[in-house]
């Protein structure tokens, strides 16, 4: 042991590979169990895929970088399930590739923003957050109100989604382009805000 030591210490290759191999069996074992606990890897009940247009509204909700303010995982904290309600579980982002969690708030987290406001106050809120939000520092979308929400590769998303558990069937597929089209991308990002932390319910 103490020429092990004095290997690591002496040389810093070594000490290296040493702190690889802690860190990777370190790794193993926190992670692997958790991906065969069911908590985990199991929708919980009430939670479902998202449907053709806010899926695309979300892929505009990744585009525009609004991940980079908003996280979607409230901490089991009083002061934070107070403020946005019952905290995150894994099992609520099963169908979400890339999870949305984040740890960055310059504005508050949106897990469970779905119906918290109307179709409207979201409207007035992309085009010019100050209108309801006097003190808000969010930039302005008013763009996304002109733009149409593109529904050319939404059935392509949803067989690739399918390919990694997320279970779309033929007829979701198949339907999926109509179902966005005619949408603008305001439309679509408001459809996926709304279909935020409503399976589970606040328990405040």
């Amino acid at each position: 042991m103490d020429k092990l030591q004095r290997l690591a210490e002496e040389h810093v290759g070594f000490l290296i590979v040493f702190t690889l191999i802690v860190v990777s069996i370190a790794g193993l074992v926190e992670i692997v169990p958790l991906m065969f606990q069911k908590s985990t890897t199991q929708p919980i009940a009430g939670i479902k895929p998202y449907t053709p247009l806010e899926l695309t509204g979300r892929d505009v909700y990744i585009r525009e970088g609004c991940y980079v303010c908003h996280s979607q995982m409230i901490r089991p904290f009083r002061a934070e399930t107070e403020r946005y309600g019952h905290y995150s579980v894994a099992g609520e982002s099963v169908y979400d590739h890339p999870f949305q969690w984040g740890s960055k708030r310059n504005g508050p987290d949106l897990a469970r923003v779905g119906g918290r406001y109307s179709d409207e106050w979201h409207r007035v809120h992309l085009n010019n957050p100050r209108d309801v939000v006097p003190e808000s520092n969010m930039p302005a979308f008013p763009w996304l109100s002109k733009n149409q929400a593109n529904s050319e590769d939404v059935a392509a998303k949803m067989t690739a989604l399918r390919e990694v558990g997320v279970p779309y069937t033929d007829q979701d597929i198949a339907t999926a382009a109509a179902a966005v089209q005619g949408h603008t991308e305001q439309d679509a990002l408001i459809a996926y805000l709304q279909s935020l932390g409503l399976a589970l319910k606040d328990v405040r």
